[in-house]
């Protein structure tokens, strides 16, 4: 466990997925998800660069880690990209619930506390069986992929529709009095951070639809283009 958390590639991941890297890897023991949590919890590195998200399960599959690990590196982070690569490359994606490695090449990467402790599958290696399975792997690559690509969509699907179900339509009608946003290209130069980002009152003059307006000026000069509703809401005076 220690070997696979912090050792030659010092992943540190989640004690979810050091659980199943460990599983993966062919070692078992009863208590072993819960050995795992704890020594995530224990671990000094761990705390001091725990990345802040609300929700303990998206902490446990989550790269976040591997962004604040880069992050808090500061001008080492060019080291430390083989690492990260390594570590995200062979850790269970909760989008698509599967391992870049094995998308990628067909099988589980082996991970090197296999070689320095023995796992099954290096310790009982059959090369007949080996090239055999190998094959096998290599032909049900396409499929694995195509599954993985559903389970992310279907994993956007839920997201979209959790979103959508809090989400309130915003609607204008002919008359309404609203600001527009300043976009970042229409700022004029010395655009400070205090300044502000709307501008206004303009006046809707006609409905396109689909969230697109056409807008006036108080004194009824139309602009133009048509105007998303991204870009506008109300005005109080």
């Amino acid at each position: 466990m220690d070997e696979v958390h912090e050792g030659v590639c010092e992943t540190h991941i989640g004690g979810r997925s050091l659980a199943s890297k460990i599983l993966r890897a062919g070692y078992y023991w009863p208590t072993l998800q819960q050995d795992c949590m704890h020594k995530v919890q224990h671990c000094d590195y761990c705390q001091r660069h725990a990345p802040v998200i609300h929700n303990p399960v998206e902490q446990l599959h989550s790269s976040e880690g591997l962004k604040k690990k880069l992050e808090d590196s500061k001008g080492e982070w060019a080291e430390l990209i083989p690492e990260v690569l390594w570590s995200y490359n062979t850790t269970e994606q909760s989008s698509t619930k599967e391992i870049p490695f094995r998308l990628m090449y067909g099988c589980d990467a082996m991970l090197p506390v296999e070689i320095s402790l023995q796992s099954p599958r290096t310790a009982s290696v059959n090369e007949d069986d080996n090239i055999e399975n190998r094959r096998t792997e290599l032909d049900l690559v396409k499929e694995n992929q195509n599954k993985s690509t559903l389970q992310q969509l279907a994993a956007k699907r839920a997201i979209a529709w959790k979103y959508n179900k809090k989400l309130k339509p915003r609607t204008f009608l002919e008359g309404d009095l609203i600001l527009r946003k300043i976009e970042d290209v229409q700022k004029p130069p010395g655009h400070g951070k205090l300044s502000t980002n709307w501008e206004g009152p303009f006046r809707i003059c006609k409905v396109i639809g689909k969230g697109a307006y056409k807008i006036q000026t108080l004194d009824g000069t139309i602009l133009p283009n048509n105007w998303n509703i991204s870009s506008l809401k109300l005005y109080y005076s």
